[in-house]
C-alpha cells in the first residue's frame, strides 16, 4: 500500500527545508531503498550536486610529476616544468569519469603519462598512454573490465594503446647470372635477416621479392657476361627499408671481372671478382691462369668468398643457413665458374648455387629460385645458368597473426610457436 504526500515546501519549526535535521542534512529513504523520479518530472538543481558522477573541477593546478586522480574529477595540469605521470582511480565502478586537460598548452613539451593502476585502456593493460598534444583536454569513462577506461574525446579519440608486434625477417635478393664463354659463377643475391622490434599493429609491410638475372649466350666469339640479380626488399612504416642487393654477374672472355652486388660475380682468367656487399655477402672469386687452361672462378656467396680458380675452375662460395622456417635452410650460395677441361667444372655453393659447364659438355645449371643462388658459368657454345630469384620470410607470434595477406604467400602456423609467411612474389602483410 502506497501513500502519496502532495506539498510544494517541506519546512522544520524553524523555518528551514529539512525532512530529517541533523546538521541541515536532508535524507530522502533508507538504504537499500530506491529513489525513483517518474518519466516525464525534471529534477532541477540549483546548487551544488554531488554523487550523482559529476564532474567535481579542482581548484589545485597540477604541477608536479606525479598525481593520483579520484573518479569524477577534473583536472587542470600544467606540465611547464615537467612532464607529469597521472594514476588512474583505483577500483573504478561503470561510469566514473575523468576529465584533465592541459592548462598552459605545454604537453607538447612535457606530455602527460597514464598509470593504469590495475585497469584496462581500450581494452590492453600496456603500453601506457601518453598524451603529448599542446592545448588537449582527454575524457575518459570507464566502462567496465572487459575494455576499461574508454576516452570519449582525446582530440581524434586516438588509439593510446597500440598493441605492438616483433617481427622476424629474411629477405634475400635474385641472383646474379654466370657469365658466357669461359664464364664465372654468378654471385648470390645478398641476404639480410634480423627482427623488426616493436611494430604497431595495423602497419602494412610489403615484400618485394627480386628475380634473378637473366642467363646469357656466347656472342659472335665473344664472351657475355652474365646479369645481375634483382633486388629484394621489405618496407612500411616504422622501420627503415630493408634492401638486399642483387648478386653479381660473372666475368667471361674479353670482358674479365665479374659485377659488384650482394655477393660479387666471379671472374673469367685473368680476372677479379666482383665485390660483394658488406653485411650481405662475399666477393667473387679471381680467375689467375689465362690460356690454356681457362678455368673461371666461382661467384661470392652469403658465407664465403668465391672460389679462385688456377689451372682449373672456382666452386661457388657457400651461402647462410637459416631456420626461419623452422627447419635450417641454406641460403645465397655462389654459382661456380666455367672450365675448358673436361668434368672440372666449379661446383654450385651450398645454398642454391649453380654447377659451371665445363669442357666435356657439361650444361651450366641455374641458381635455386627462392634461394637467390647464383647461376653457374658456361664454357664456350653454351648457355649460362640464370641467376634464382630471392624470397621473402616473415615470422610472427602465432597470436598476432593477422591473416590479412595478399599476394598469395605460403602461411604456415605453428613453428615453434611462429607463424610463418613466405612471399615468393610481390605481397603484402598488415601486422
Amino acid at each position: 500500500m502506497s501513500s502519496i504526500i502532495k506539498v510544494n515546501t517541506v519546512q522544520d519549526q524553524d523555518g528551514n527545508n529539512i525532512i530529517n535535521e541533523n546538521a541541515n542534512t536532508i535524507t530522502i529513504g533508507a538504504s537499500g531503498d530506491t529513489i525513483s523520479i517518474p518519466a516525464g518530472a525534471t529534477l532541477a538543481n540549483s546548487g551544488t550536486v554531488t554523487g550523482f558522477a559529476s564532474i567535481a573541477w579542482q581548484s589545485t593546478v597540477v604541477t608536479g610529476a606525479t598525481h593520483t586522480a579520484s573518479a569524477n574529477q577534473g583536472i587542470w595540469i600544467n606540465t611547464t616544468s615537467n612532464a607529469c605521470n597521472l594514476t588512474l582511480p583505483s577500483s573504478p565502478s561503470v561510469g566514473d569519469q575523468l576529465i584533465f586537460s592541459d592548462f598552459l598548452r605545454t604537453w607538447g613539451s612535457n606530455a602527460v603519462t597514464l598509470t593504469l593502476n590495475g585497469s584496462k585502456f581500450q581494452g590492453f593493460t600496456s603500453p601506457a598512454p601518453v598524451y603529448d598534444t599542446a592545448g588537449e583536454t582527454v575524457h575518459i569513462v570507464y566502462s567496465g573490465s572487459t575494455q576499461g577506461w574508454i576516452p570519449i574525446n582525446d582530440g581524434a579519440v586516438a588509439l593510446e594503446t597500440p598493441q605492438i608486434v616483433d617481427v622476424q625477417y629474411l629477405v634475400v635478393a635474385g641472383g646474379g647470372a654466370g657469365g658466357a664463354y669461359y664464364g664465372g659463377g654468378g654471385g648470390a643475391g645478398g641476404l639480410l635477416t634480423s627482427t623488426l622490434s616493436g611494430l604497431v599493429k595495423g602497419v602494412t609491410l610489403t615484400a618485394t621479392v627480386g628475380a634473378g638475372g637473366a642467363s646469357v649466350i656466347i656472342n659472335s666469339g665473344n664472351g657475355v657476361k652474365g646479369n645481375n640479380g634483382v633486388n629484394s626488399s621489405l618496407a612500411g612504416s616504422g622501420f627503415t627499408t630493408v634492401t638486399a642487393a642483387g648478386g653479381g654477374g660473372a666475368g667471361a672472355n674479353n670482358t674479365l671481372a665479374g659485377n659488384s652486388g650482394g655477393s660479387g660475380g666471379g671472374g673469367s682468367p685473368p680476372g677479379s671478382g666482383g665485390s660483394g656487399t658488406v653485411g650481405q655477402g662475399n666477393n667473387g672469386g679471381t680467375a689467375i691462369s689465362a690460356a690454356p687452361d681457362y678455368g673461371a672462378a666461382g661467384g661470392g656467396g652469403a658465407g664465403a668468398v668465391g672460389g679462385s680458380a688456377d689451372n682449373t675452375a672456382g666452386s661457388g662460395g657457400v651461402g647462410v643457413s637459416n631456420s626461419i622456417t623452422g627447419s635450417a635452410v641454406f641460403y645465397a650460395g655462389g654459382g661456380g665458374g666455367s672450365s675448358e677441361e673436361t668434368a672440372s667444372g666449379g661446383a654450385g655453393g651450398n645454398g642454391g648455387g649453380g654447377a659451371s659447364g665445363d669442357g666435356g659438355g657439361q650444361a651450366a645449371t641455374p641458381g635455386t629460385d627462392n634461394t637467390g643462388g647464383g647461376g653457374g658459368g658456361a664454357n664456350q657454345a653454351q648457355a649460362s645458368g640464370a641467376g634464382g630469384k630471392g624470397v621473402v620470410i616473415l615470422s610472427v607470434p602465432d597470436a598476432s597473426y593477422s591473416g590479412t595477406v595478399t599476394g598469395s604467400p605460403t602461411v604456415a602456423t605453428g613453428v615453434n610457436g611462429k607463424t610463418v609467411i613466405t612471399f615468393t612474389g610481390t605481397g603484402t602483410y598488415v601486422i
